[in-house]
């Protein structure tokens, strides 16, 4: 069982990821679904035969395997692509899943990105936070947003991910690609560090802790612009996740901290198409000084009115209805993905 046919075959089929786990055949995510390869099914020793030869191609030790239990990394293979890898255990075996990463950055127009995200990146100073589940296509917007960033201004961009996942020429812009583990230890030394690298731009691949939020929401204070990534959905419930990770005798802090350096929210969800491709919709709030305010006096149960009434914001429903109403999908999906599904089925059968 050779690795790179597999992924040969995982690439022709269209395949976002590859599943290689013992008891079960080789799997493929393709426009959200997971189909087999044959009926082949996995042993112990298969999985881990297949994964020595990930890490024979990407030049590492599989000895870190044993210490590290899980391992993150990406690794190229020439003409065929570029796949970001997890490599774990799962009943006592070794298991990987792989996701299949573009070699070239994406036209955000062909991923249908609305040009009121990207406009994001023209923000000078502060944090944009891309949020939703995991698989959701945060990573790629965030990828084409500092893409435009390379094109458009000069400066330093410092990307800080686990793993690396799209390779950026330098363009207009410098850009320093440091990856967890490789080029740096975690988060909250490499973003301390970034501090001190004279940047323009930061791209935080996650805040995972209260540390690194800290020290984000810090260096946004001191005039950078800091990207990030949080795996929540919808914007009152980013900001309250982020307040949650605090102490509670620093709550009223961190509110009064985050309405003063937050620049906008974007939430977003993949939603099947009538035809069976994946588009994404998007929530879309900048922060105004009506927003400022709920922040601070913890009404952000509030904010989704005025995401509602707002010419520059969107909410997740009305991007929803938006596709449904163009024919891109069906009526269940659209009352699936829905954020308020009953409200959702009244406004489509009204």
């Amino acid at each position: 069982m050779v690795l790179i046919e597999i992924l040969k075959e995982a690439l022709d089929k269209g395949a976002s990821d590859i599943f290689i786990l013992s008891g079960a055949a080789i799997g493929y995510r393709v426009s959200g679904k997971i189909y087999r390869k044959d009926d082949v099914k996995l042993t112990p020793n298969d999985t881990r035969y297949l994964i020595s030869q990930i890490f024979e191609i990407a030049g590492y030790d599989i000895n870190n395997l044993e210490d590290n239990v899980e391992y993150d990394f990406s690794f190229s293979i020439a003409k065929l692509g570029r796949f970001r890898t997890n490599i774990y255990k799962q009943r006592g075996s070794y298991a990987a899943v792989l996701r299949n990463v573009m070699y070239d950055i994406p036209d955000y127009r062909d991923l249908n990105i609305p040009e009121s995200v990207m406009d994001l990146a023209d923000i000078k100073k502060g944090i944009v936070l891309i949020t939703g589940a995991a698989g959701s296509g945060k990573s790629t917007t965030l990828t084409c947003m500092i893409d435009r960033i390379n094109q458009n201004r000069q400066g330093h961009i410092i990307t800080i991910e686990d793993p690396i996942e799209f390779l950026h020429r330098h363009k207009q812009c410098i850009i320093s690609q440091r990856e967890i583990n490789i080029d740096t230890k975690n988060y909250i030394q490499s973003l301390r560090a970034a501090l001190r690298q004279s940047p323009d731009v930061i791209l935080l691949g996650e805040m995972r802790d209260y540390e690194t939020m800290q020290v984000a929401m810090t260096a946004a204070e001191t005039g950078e612009f800091i990207l990030s990534t949080l795996h929540t959905t919808g914007a009152a419930n980013t900001i309250d996740r982020i307040i949650d990770v605090f102490p509670a005798s620093q709550h009223h802090q961190i509110r009064v901290q985050l309405a003063m350096v937050l620049q906008a929210v974007v939430s977003q969800q993949l939603i099947p198409t009538k035809d069976g491709k994946l588009i994404p919709v998007f929530e879309i709030m900048r922060v105004n000084n009506a927003i400022r305010t709920m922040i601070r006096e913890q009404k952000t149960h509030q904010i989704e009115t005025i995401i509602q009434s707002s010419e520059n914001m969107q909410t997740m429903d009305s991007d929803i209805m938006r596709l449904y109403k163009e024919g891109i999908i069906d009526e269940e999906n659209a009352i699936n993905y829905s954020t308020n599904p009953e409200l959702m089925a009244k406004r489509i059968r009204n």
